[in-house]
C-alpha cells in the first residue's frame, strides 16, 4: 500500500516508511531521490518547496520521496543520516550520492542530471 500525501499543488508525494522503503527505493526501476526530514526541522521546511517542485518537474524521469526520520529512524540509521535535511540519490538500488543541508534547486538538479547520465553498473557515462 502506498503512503502518499498531497503537496500544495494537490499532487501526490510519495511518503516512505519502513514498510515500503525497500520496494519503493531499493527495488525501484526508476532512480529515486529521498528527502530525509522531520517536522521540527526548520531547514527541512526551507527546502521542502524545492523538493516539491523537483517532484513535479521530474516525475517522468525519477521518483521523489520523503522519509520522516522520526517515523523511520532505523532507515535513517541504516544509511548513516546524521543531519537533516539529507537528500540521498538512489540508482539501481544503491546510493549514488547525497546532499546534506539546505541546498539550491540548481545543486539538486545538477546531481539528478549527473545520476541520470551515469551508468553506475559500468562506471562510465
Amino acid at each position: 500500500m502506498y503512503n502518499r500525501r498531497l503537496n500544495e499543488k494537490g499532487e501526490e508525494m510519495l511518503e516512505l516508511t519502513k514498510d515500503n522503503f525497500e520496494k519503493e527505493v531499493l527495488r525501484s526501476s526508476k532512480p529515486v531521490i529521498v528527502d530525509f526530514w522531520a517536522t521540527w526541522c526548520m531547514p527541512c521546511k526551507m527546502i521542502a518547496p524545492i523538493i516539491k517542485e523537483i517532484s513535479h518537474e521530474s516525475k517522468d524521469k525519477l521518483k521523489v520521496a520523503k522519509l520522516n526520520i522520526d517515523d523511520a529512524m532505523e532507515i535513517a540509521t541504516r544509511f548513516g543520516v546524521m543531519n537533516i535535511p539529507t537528500i540521498i540519490f538512489f540508482k539501481d538500488g544503491r546510493e549514488f550520492t547525497r546532499l546534506v543541508g539546505v541546498v539550491s534547486k540548481d545543486t539538486i538538479t545538477d546531481k539528478i542530471e549527473e545520476m541520470l547520465n551515469e551508468d553506475i553498473s559500468y562506471g562510465t557515462k
